[in-house]
């Protein structure tokens, strides 16, 4: 008796875990949205090899015009956002209160605090300007810039140890 209630409450336990799992993954503007730990954050897959992570607390509206198959940008207020671009897949931005960053093809990480907005980039390049588009910058790997809203844009190679920083809120 007891071999078929362990038996039972297995088959159960392994259907009610297989609804969680599909049940956590939605459709989000073209894009799949999974919850992933450690550190906690929320991963969004998307059509043509675009891929961000926000982290669980950063505030965050995913843009999508009619007929786009992917989103073409995300608004970003608070928090960090990790992205990957697939080279050649078409343009993505993040818009913050303090700037523009435009991606065509890389591995970056825009953090917006309220005086603000950091940009760095792992892999590739990206541009950075104010949101209305002027005094623009371009980004290559290890290069990052912080705007804020007097401060002119410096491009600096980032300390390792800052990069590994913002990175391991990612898990990176």
């Amino acid at each position: 008796m007891s071999t078929i209630r362990i038996k039972t409450f297995l088959t159960a336990a392994l259907f009610l875990a297989a609804a969680c799992v599909q049940s956590a993954a939605q459709d989000v503007n073209g894009c799949v949205k999974t919850d992933a730990p450690n550190p906690p954050r929320i991963v969004y897959q998307c059509a043509n090899g675009l891929v961000f992570e926000a982290e669980a607390a950063a505030e965050i509206a995913v843009e999508n015009a009619p007929g786009q198959v992917r989103p073409g940008a995300v608004q970003l207020t608070e928090d960090a956002v990790l992205i990957e671009v697939e080279p050649d897949s078409g343009p993505f931005q993040i818009l913050t209160p303090h700037a523009i960053a435009a991606v065509r093809g890389t591995i970056f990480v825009v953090d917006v605090k309220q005086e603000m907005t950091s940009v760095f980039v792992v892999r590739g390049q990206v541009e950075v300007s104010r949101p209305d588009g002027s005094e623009a910058v371009t980004l290559s790997d290890g290069e990052g810039v912080e705007v804020t809203e007097d401060d002119p844009l410096t491009v600096k190679t980032w300390p390792q140890e800052k990069a590994d920083r913002l990175l391991a809120r990612f898990a990176r």
